[in-house]
């Protein structure tokens, strides 16, 4: 019996359909006017297997796999003469006349086409689109979308969606797929395509343990290929699209699965003391008491951590929740036992932050020193960047190689070859999602024989289903608390010029009150593409106009390191009343006399990131302020900022920002083939997420490298890409 793998690498050409010239169906790129099957003047003929090609699909897994976008139920079709102005509906019928008409001088060119489904008359009407006349003709069976309008009497739609279909559907579920008007195929082409497809691969073997499938009431994966495609009714193609939606979702969690297994195997950890007098003298230090969220954090990682087994877990927390402190004491844990300690961050700004927070909170500690006089030492806290140089590097180095260097924290720099430890035995890793997986390896192979433990912060927050998929070879730690005495910031939406005039008061009120403020800006300077506000302008029009007279500073990006910190060393000491700035502020500055946020053109950021920027004011007892400038031009735009005005848990705006823009922008960009999601949706299956989490472990538990699933392991062998097919495979 095949499997799904036997028709990877099978091309497309194969099948006869696929060999058959293409019906140069006329689009936005054919303007020589071609006929539906190739007429002069149309160029090279092209085949369907070419046409596909060009949307991506080359071979048989790519064409069983491009499902269905949406199905026309043929069984319960509402007729044309029962539809009413304003529904949005889909019909199916025939056309009956299509006409071109002349636009007048300046004008629009128009194409008209009357369509009949058996009961009734619909007028199509297509501006600026004359290829739709040379795209339609009389006896075409087509899918019409839109929305229903009247105009003298007659029902018609304006510049509607139109699909051509082929053969007998009366009383079955049509199969709309996706498809290319540029790539000139039509749905019921690549139908044609898929059905010989699934006649050539005969009957597919199920991978997957029957009795999961039976626990959880899941159908065949054959009988499902088989009616996501060629539905017999809607209910079957509802059951086959849940199955082969949960089939994508657990072959990625076994990936994940397996690779976190494969890091927990691969080498030995170090199963550190926890509990240590180092590790009290610090917590009796702190000038606060910790919430119970960082409690059960730290509990979670000293766990780990005692295991002779390497720590590779995720740090999850909402801005403010004191992520900080709880990496501090993973890193002091591996110190305690006469290890060394690694904090790498993504920019320089963030790390020189963190060097300054470490540093001050470990003052007064020492460590156990068999060569110094007294027997101990002050615990010794580096800071390594790009700007650390000549003798200044080569005295850091050699205190990390000799051992000398209790705690590093550093950008990329960390990764340089010339870095070595003596004897690593904790890495944190601030903002995960901007470093590979490959940087965390790296850093966590510059040591010996023993792994050291791996912790992984976001304060980026994420549903949990987004996490088990984005950090699924990874255990994750959340903190849902926030220490005591903090006052939630007020977020405004400033839309209108009084609300921006009421802004620019609460920074010059709270500048006068002592306090400081950032403005945000999207842009480093101008731009006549993008209509947006820049910080290099924004920074002189403030100085001139609405804060005239307080002292700004401006810091981007693009502005030289010294001088970067030259900036930040004044608004940290308070000397700048203002910093006019862009995103590069938007993680880990920390000034808690800084009590308003001002957002520019709001709009044009995503949730997390204004979630980030509003993270920087609020961080002490004081009222603060933020508020987003600008009237968003779009709906998700507007939603939004809504949300951001709405709440400030940031594990609420994580639901809101899944649902306004799909999972894409969290998983990100994924290597083609296991980690594709095209019937899966983390916001719309999140039970499905979670069960296949609990299938895999279930399965990579008992059957670590799955030789007693040889369908399974052939399935993933042939669908992840070459390093995960090393990685999980070598042996």
């Amino acid at each position: 019996m095949t499997t799904l793998a036997d028709l990877v690498g099978v091309p497309v050409d194969v099948l006869k359909s696929a060999r058959r010239p293409v019906r140069s169906v006329a689009g936005p790129n054919r303007r020589d006017g071609a006929g539906r099957d190739g007429a002069k003047g149309a160029g090279p003929a092209r085949t369907r297997a070419d046409a596909l090609a060009e949307m991506g699909i080359e071979d048989l897994v790519d064409l069983v796999t491009h499902y269905p976008r949406r199905y026309l139920d043929r069984t319960t079709q509402v007729p044309i003469s029962d539809l009413a102005e304003g529904d949005e509906a889909t019909v199916l019928a025939t056309v009956r006349r299509v006409q071109r008409l002349q636009p007048r001088r300046g004008g629009r060119a128009v194409v008209t086409a009357d369509v009949w489904d058996g009961h009734g008359y619909l007028s199509l009407s297509f501006f600026n689109q004359p290829w739709r006349a040379q795209q339609l003709h009389e006896g075409m069976e087509v899918a019409v979308s839109g929305k229903v309008a009247t105009f003298r009497g007659r029902r018609q739609m304006a510049n509607p969606s139109v699909e051509v279909v082929e053969g007998e559907w009366e009383g079955r579920v049509v199969p709309i797929y996706p498809q290319s008007e540029k790539a000139g195929i039509t749905s019921m082409e690549i139908a044609s395509c898929v059905a010989e497809a699934l006649g050539y691969a005969g009957v597919l073997e199920d991978p997957v343990p029957a009795a999961a499938l039976e626990a959880h009431d899941f159908p065949g994966r054959w009988w499902s290929l088989c009616q996501v495609h060629q539905p017999e009714s809607v209910a079957a193609k509802n059951a086959a699209r849940r199955r082969l939606g949960f089939d994508e979702l657990l072959r990625l969690q076994l990936v994940l699965v397996m690779r976190k297994r494969a890091l927990e195997t691969a080498r030995q950890g170090i199963a550190h003391v926890v509990g240590s007098p180092l590790l009290a003298r610090f917590r009796d230090g702190l000038p606060f008491p910790l919430t119970g969220a960082q409690v059960r954090a730290i509990g979670e990682i000293e766990a780990d951590m005692a295991r002779p087994v390497p720590m590779h877990r995720l740090l999850q927390g909402d801005v403010g929740a004191g992520k900080t402190l709880v990496a501090l004491w993973c890193l002091l844990t591996a110190v305690a036992g006469g290890h060394q300690g690694a904090l790498m961050a993504p920019t320089e700004v963030l790390a020189e932050q963190h060097h300054m927070s470490l540093s001050a909170m470990l003052g007064p500690l020492s460590v156990a020193d068999d060569g110094s006089l007294f027997g101990e030492r002050g615990l010794r806290v580096e800071l390594l960047t790009n700007r650390t140089a000549g003798a200044e590097r080569a005295r850091l180095l050699a205190g990390l190689a000799e051992g000398q260097v209790d705690l590093v924290v550093g950008t990329h720099a960390l990764l340089t070859e010339a870095v070595r430890f003596a004897r690593l035995g904790a890495v944190v890793i601030d903002e995960q999602h901007r470093f590979g997986v490959e940087q965390r390896a790296a850093l966590r192979d510059k040591t010996g024989e023993k792994a050291p433990d791996v912790l992984v912060m976001t304060a980026t927050p994420i549903p949990r289903t987004a996490a088990m998929t984005v950090y699924g070879d990874l255990d994750t730690t959340v903190l849902d608390e926030l220490p005591p005495g903090r006052t939630p910031v007020r977020t405004l939406w400033a839309r209108e010029p009084a609300d921006v005039e009421a802004a620019w008061g609460t920074v010059r009120r709270e500048v006068q009150a002592g306090h400081q403020a950032y403005v945000v800006c999207p842009l480093v300077e101008g731009s006549d593409k993008i209509q947006a506000t820049s910080a290099t302008e924004e920074y002189e029009r403030l100085a001139e106009g609405p804060l005239a007279g307080l002292s700004l500073g401006l810091l981007h990006g693009q502005m030289a390191p010294r001088d970067k910190e030259e900036v930040m060393g004044a608004f940290r000491s308070g000397r700048t009343d203002v910093l006019v700035a862009t995103t590069v502020i938007e993680v880990g500055v920390d000034v808690p006399n800084a009590t308003v946020m001002v957002v520019e053109d709001a709009d044009r950021f995503g949730i997390a990131q204004l979630h980030q920027l509003r993270g920087r004011v609020g961080r002490g007892a004081d009222q603060s302020w933020c508020y987003l400038l600008g009237d968003a031009a779009t709906p998700e735009g507007q939603q939004r900022l809504a949300a951001m005005e709405r709440t400030t848990d940031g594990f609420e705006l994580a639901e809101v920002d899944l649902d306004l823009r799909g999972e894409g922008t969290i998983l990100g960009t994924r290597q083609k083939g296991v980690n594709d999601l095209k019937l899966a949706s983390l916001r719309r299956h999140r039970r499905y997420v979670v069960l296949a989490r609990d299938v895999a472990t279930e399965i990579v538990r008992a059957d670590p490298d799955l030789s007693g699933h040889p369908g399974l392991a052939r399935e993933l062998r042939a669908l992840v890409d070459d390093e995960d097919r090393e990685y999980l495979f070598k042996n």
